[in-house]
């Protein structure tokens, strides 16, 4: 019989051996579509006996089909217990890193095809080449168009910077001044009190009430203390009112308009359609290729001329391609199933939006799928799903809700989008208190707490009632 020593040696090496295999099957699991293609492309590269096909493979047999998942259960199963071994390293891992020299090629040419948009420093430069400068001021000038930021902010002072260069501070402010002529009108100002004066300095609103308050009165303005405001300059409350909606529609961070927007591209892994007054959940597996093992291979195996190492090199590849084969179907069949039960759960949601999105957790689906709930928390991470509604990452239908009094279950984003309604809705002279939303919402059978309406009421970038209000 065995001793304690023996069972820890062969669990040691039983990790060894499959902590790799489990790796590459998380990650698998993880991995959305485009990244997915890119695993199986990659490691097809590295396995010889993996060859495309041009379409889905045909399981040859039920019976065949059901012994196999039985035995790709139980290795998986398996490989799962050594999951907390690796789930930091899952947590960094997003890709493979060994790239060939090909394929780093393709990719490089992918970026540099890529349209790219002039930067905000490009563009003053531009400005500065048509501008008639000597030698010294126009070094004065680069370093400080290379100390703005993509906002349009200077990120130093004239002072700072002539100390670390010996250019003398005036040169600095008299640069300074010209560069904040440059367009847009704001850049190169050193907080946002500058920028905002800049810009009605451009408009020739020096003279204005709107200056005036800007340049006396900026922390009370950021604070909205108008009548604070009023009071001091001897204006009414109406008047500041006025002038904090014309200052609103001044530009906070004008080098913002040189920002490339992000270019995110979302190829969904799940389309859900209405046919025939049924929704319908359509896997996409167009990108991933179809693999299958190559009889090629599988012939070199049967002959007896080949040596073992031969053998047991090949043997070992067939191994890891039927795994990696397995797991891809694994995770097409996880993701499938979570998707029927979303689609099972919240059919409100798809016939009428957002507000009528049901409380659903991850241990509520994965009970009803099987799998552990870190394994529906991988299967849905950074997955896509397309809908009559719109294009939803997966993990939006999960969410926590309340019991409203009626016994109907109501989701907490159902909740926030009734806040964001009631404050649309409210009265600018005298906005709705947390307090106040509370017992609105009390009315209608949603029992919420005060704390929890600020914290959605902050989450939606929603001002407290006293800085909504409107004079």
């Amino acid at each position: 019989m065995a001793g304690p020593g023996m069972h820890q040696t062969q669990n040691l090496s039983m990790q060894q051996v499959l902590a790799p295999q489990l790796q590459q099957s998380l990650l698998i699991l993880q991995a959305p579509l485009l990244e997915l293609r890119n695993l199986v492309q990659q490691e097809m590269e590295t396995n010889p006996v993996l060859e495309e096909l041009a379409t889905e493979p045909i399981i040859e047999g039920e019976e065949a089909k059901t012994v196999a998942d039985a035995e790709f259960k139980e290795e998986f199963d398996q490989l799962a217990k050594l999951d907390e071994e690796w789930r930091d390293y899952m947590a960094q891992s997003s890709t493979y890193s060994g790239r060939s020299q090909e394929a780093e090629e393709k990719r490089q040419f992918f970026f540099d095809s890529i349209p790219t948009q002039e930067t905000l420093q490009q563009h003053l430069m531009g400005q500065l080449n048509q501008t008639v400068l000597n030698g010294g001021d126009r070094k004065t000038a680069e370093l400080i168009i290379g100390n703005i930021d993509d906002n349009g902010f200077l990120q130093t002072t004239p002072e700072e910077m002539a100390l670390n260069t010996g250019i003398p501070q005036g040169d600095f402010e008299n640069i300074l001044t010209l560069i904040q002529s440059f367009y847009p009108p704001g850049v190169g100002a050193r907080d946002l009190r500058e920028c905002l004066l800049i810009q009605l300095k451009r408009e020739g609103k020096q003279s204005s009430l709107e200056y005036k308050i800007i340049s006396e009165h900026m922390q009370d303005l950021g604070k909205r203390r108008f009548p604070e405001i009023a009071r001091r300059m001897g204006i009414s409350v109406e008047q500041v009112q006025k002038c904090a909606n014309n200052i609103a529609q001044l530009d906070p961070r004008p080098g913002q308009i040189f920002a490339a927007a992000p270019q995110n591209y979302v190829l969904p892994d799940v389309t859900v359609e209405k046919i025939n007054g049924d929704y319908q959940v359509i896997l996409n597996g167009e990108q991933i290729p179809h693999l299958r093992i190559s009889n090629t291979y599988k012939d070199i195996m049967s002959q007896d001329g080949n040596g073992s190492e031969v053998k047991d090199y090949i043997r070992d590849k067939i191994r890891s391609g039927k795994f990696l084969i397995k797991s891809i179907h694994q995770r097409q069949q996880t993701i499938s199933n979570i998707a029927h039960q979303i689609v099972s759960r919240q059919r409100e949601f798809f016939e009428r939006g957002s507000a009528h999105l049901k409380p659903m957790t991850m241990v509520q689906i994965a009970d009803a799928v099987g799998v552990h709930e870190t394994t529906v928390s991988r299967a849905i991470s950074g997955k896509y799903m397309s809908t009559p509604q719109g294009v939803f990452e997966m993990k939006y239908f999960f969410t926590p809700g309340y019991q409203t009094a009626t016994g109907e279950s109501m989701s907490n984003t159902s909740v926030k989008e009734a806040i964001m309604d009631l404050v649309k809705d409210e009265d600018g002279n005298s906005p709705l208190s947390d307090k106040e939303i509370v017992e609105i919402l009390s009315e209608r059978g949603i029992p919420i707490a005060r704390r929890t309406v600020a914290k959605y009421r902050t989450e939606l970038n929603i001002l407290p009632s006293n800085m909504r209000r409107k004079y």
